[in-house]
Order: structure tokens, then C-alpha cells, then sequence
């Protein structure tokens, strides 16, 4: 099975914001989109929607809101597209890396700056496009960098994936 898009959403199954993922791959089909279905508990979609991306990740929000009550950016990446964010990791082959997929492409001036500041724990970070790219040496528990630090810095929210969840959705994606 190939799917056309991987969704990404941000902050599920977390600090009393439940989605099930039986109910997403529910709501994703009642959408209209095809070949559905998720991976691990943590707001991972895979599926074929049916025309545009954006939109059907927009309509997926309002869903996810209309029925839970609580509002989660969905953030949609063609599968090519997660591996090109995967080829481009910038800190070899990190134990701890992470790529923070966002709503959009930060300003440049914004990102460099951002990127520049010290968060405590050895952090490296590097924006390219639409993807903040993190190695966190101490792990991710360890970090003072948090959701509400990287939308304040950089204008955009979105939500992070290791490494390991990255291949993987790429592997289940084609």
C-alpha cells in the first residue's frame, strides 16, 4: 500500500487531550480519504486524501475539534517530502535527533536567531524549509526546549518526531 500523505498531529494522546486512533482513521475515511490507517498512539495518519492536502488537513482539525472538543494542528507532508526532511538531518546519525515538522516556513532572520540561542542542555538546531531539525544530546526529557518556546521563536508551531517514527512512517508510507 502507498499513501500520498503522512498527517502529523500535534500534542495528541497527551496531558488529557485523547484521540483514539481507531476514531482518527474513522474520521480521516469519513473525509473521503483512502488507504488509511495510523502508527503508534502518537497522532500519526497515513492515508490518500482525497484532493487537496492542506485542505483535508484543515477539514481534519475542524473534525478533531468538532467532536473532542480540543484544537490540534494536523500537519500534512508527502511521504517524498518526509524523506527529503529525513536526507537533509544535519547532525549525522544523532541518538537523540528529532525533526519538528511546522505549519510553516519560519522567517529567516527569526530562525537564525533562534537557532543561535543557548537552551541548556547542548542542543543543536538547524531550520530547512519547513522543518526544525534538533539533536538534543541529553535526550528530549532533558530539555528546557519546549512546544511554546518554538512557536514563540520562531512564529510557527508544529510537532516533533524522532528519528526512528520518521523512517518508519517513510517505510509505511510507500
Amino acid at each position: 500500500m502507498t499513501v500520498g500523505r503522512v498527517v502529523l498531529i500535534r500534542a495528541v494522546n497527551v496531558g488529557g487531550a485523547k484521540l483514539p486512533m481507531a476514531r482518527l482513521r474513522e474520521i480521516a475515511a469519513e473525509l473521503g480519504a483512502t488507504e488509511v490507517t495510523t502508527y503508534i498512539a502518537s497522532g500519526n495518519l497515513l492515508c490518500t486524501p482525497p484532493g487537496d492536502g492542506a485542505a483535508f488537513d484543515r477539514a481534519l482539525e475542524q473534525a478533531v475539534l468538532d467532536e473532542f472538543g480540543f484544537f490540534r494542528e494536523a500537519i500534512g507532508r508527502e511521504p517524498a517530502e518526509l524523506a527529503a526532511a529525513l536526507a537533509a538531518y544535519p547532525f549525522g546519525d544523532a541518538p537523540h535527533g528529532h525533526i519538528y515538522f511546522l505549519t510553516g516556513e519560519p522567517d529567516a532572520a527569526a530562525a537564525e536567531a533562534f537557532c543561535a540561542r543557548d537552551f541548556g542542555n547542548g542542543e543543536r538546531l538547524q531550520v530547512v524549509g519547513s522543518d526544525l531539525h534538533l539533536d538534543y544530546p541529553g535526550g528530549a526529557g532533558a530539555t528546557k526546549l519546549t512546544p511554546a518556546k518554538i512557536a514563540k521563536g520562531l512564529g510557527v508551531t508544529g510537532t516533533g518526531r524522532n528519528l526512528r517514527t520518521v523512517a518508519k512512517l517513510i517505510e509505511l508510507a510507500r
